[in-house]
């Protein structure tokens, strides 16, 4: 298949996941690459024209394929998606910032944290926008790219500078340390507590002392196990089986990660429910990145 052809099947909604293209694609990385990078800085361009086309998918096909190459020119057009207004965002990429979003910005960056960092202490981003960027740093500790000490002493600089009002932030803050071990930082995610800027519901204070009672090397071992911290390597895998290319199957994967518009309520009580277990809809995301707090 050549490039035209390729280009020609991922950049509508045909009903199933164009499988070839994207072997295709991977099998010609380097002539591809150009036109994916145009393909998403011109997305970028004209958010507010492509967010109205509810049949437009190439964008989500060069994302998933640039992070899988790992190719560092798609950094600085991620990061210009993260500026985005939430609204057009949801509209473009719907699940995919919440749940791939770190990860793909953490397989780009080449070890440039500071676009991370810009996004993160971006207070007119969004907040899920920011939240991602807070994954991105985790995965590239999980990965073994950036320092995990050096990571937990910028969250503490977060913990001193953010404003001192209640946000998803402070929520995806305290989650995030957590993932790295929070020892270093407890008091500081007591006094956010005690200001009342974390929602107890998205992860209270019980869940950070189990985290603190595991200890450093079983919370972290769970990090080098955890396929949510990961770099996106397999865009077939990962990609192809979201739910909208097998909405009409009779049976879903448990892995299967769905569009948001389809999250169905957890089958049990959230509360029985560990953040990093499993969620019980059946996504094969985590619950805290899933149906928790829906």
């Amino acid at each position: 298949m050549d490039v035209p052809e390729i280009l020609r099947r991922i950049e509508r909604v045909t009903g199933r996941f164009e499988r070839d293209a994207v072997e295709a694609a991977a099998a010609r990385h380097e002539e591809v690459t150009p036109q994916l990078l145009s393909i998403l800085q011109h997305t970028i361009d004209n958010a507010k024209q492509f967010a109205g086309d509810g049949n437009y998918m190439a964008h989500m096909y060069a994302m998933f394929l640039l992070s899988q190459f790992r190719e560092p020119q798609a950094y600085p057009h991620l990061l210009r998606l993260c500026s985005l207004p939430g609204d057009l965002l949801d509209s473009l990429c719907g699940d995919f910032i919440t749940g791939t979003l770190g990860r793909a910005l953490a397989s780009v960056c080449a070890r440039n944290t500071k676009g991370i960092q810009s996004v993160i202490e971006n207070e007119d981003a969004d907040e899920s926008v920011r939240g991602a960027a807070l994954d991105g740093l985790v995965t590239l500790v999980a990965e073994g790219v950036v320092d995990r000490d050096a990571t937990v002493q910028y969250f503490g600089q977060l913990f001193r500078t953010l404003p001192r009002e209640p946000s998803e932030l402070w929520n995806s803050l305290v989650a995030a340390t957590c993932d790295l071990y929070p020892a270093e930082l407890i008091e500081e995610i007591k006094q956010a507590y005690r200001d009342n800027l974390i929602d107890p519901f998205n992860i209270s204070m019980s869940d950070v002392m189990d985290d603190l009672g595991r200890g450093k090397e079983r919370v972290l071992a769970r990090l080098a196990r955890d396929r949510h911290h990961r770099f996106i390597t397999d865009t077939v895998r990962e990609f192809g089986s979201w739910y909208c290319f097998h909405r009409n199957e009779s049976f879903v994967e448990p892995s299967i990660a769905r569009e948001a518009t389809s999250v169905s309520s957890p089958s049990r009580p959230a509360s029985k429910i560990g953040r990093n277990d499993p969620c019980p809809c059946g996504s094969g995301r985590k619950f805290k990145k899933c149906c928790l707090g829906k």
